[in-house]
């Protein structure tokens, strides 16, 4: 019986070690990328009129900034636009099992997005499967950085993700 006793005390106290001896995980090179978009930043868009309102101006200012740990850069948006005003909370990442970038938001609309996204040069494709009035559509949001700081974008939409309709347009500048 004491015998037992000192083989579990071991192999806790090597478990123990062990286990203090870890080094926290580090993240991967992908999530440098995202860089690009820490700081503040201003969207100036123009909203074309179609199945989602109007058409209109449309103004953002977001900051983001690295969460503790370096894996998810956090974004606090607030926004003004023909369809209404309202602020935003997004976070994007990497996902080495899908190896696509990752961006989740929500908003004070009560909406949800969940997107995957690639990046092709200075081009930032995200895409998403979009709910409106009972239907499912694809969403398509790109970025192409013109400089350090500033990038183009646009938002279209598409019923079978090969006729894309634009459904906003602008252009973002970091502070």
């Amino acid at each position: 019986m004491k015998k037992a006793a000192m083989i579990l005390t071991a192999t806790l106290a090597l478990g123990a070690m062990a286990t203090a001896q870890m080094e926290p995980p580090k993240p991967g090179p992908e999530l440098k990328k995202l860089d690009v978009f820490v700081g503040s930043w201003t969207l100036d868009g123009n909203m074309k009129p179609g199945a989602m309102g109007p058409g209109g101006s449309m103004t953002e200012n977001e900051k983001c900034e690295w969460m503790q740990g370096g894996f998810y850069l956090v974004c606090h948006s607030d926004y003004k636009s023909s369809m209404g005003n309202g602020v935003g909370l997004s976070v994007l990442g990497y996902s080495a099992d899908d190896k696509a970038y990752t961006y989740r938001e929500f908003n004070s609309f009560g909406e949800f997005d969940d997107s995957r996204g690639t990046l092709d040069g200075d081009t930032w494709t995200w895409t998403n499967d979009e709910k409106m009035n009972g239907m499912t559509m694809k969403g398509r949001f790109t970025m192409k950085m013109t400089s350090a700081t500033s990038y183009n974008f646009t938002f279209d939409m598409s019923q079978d993700g090969t006729k894309w309709s634009t459904v906003m347009d602008g252009k973002a500048t970091k502070k």
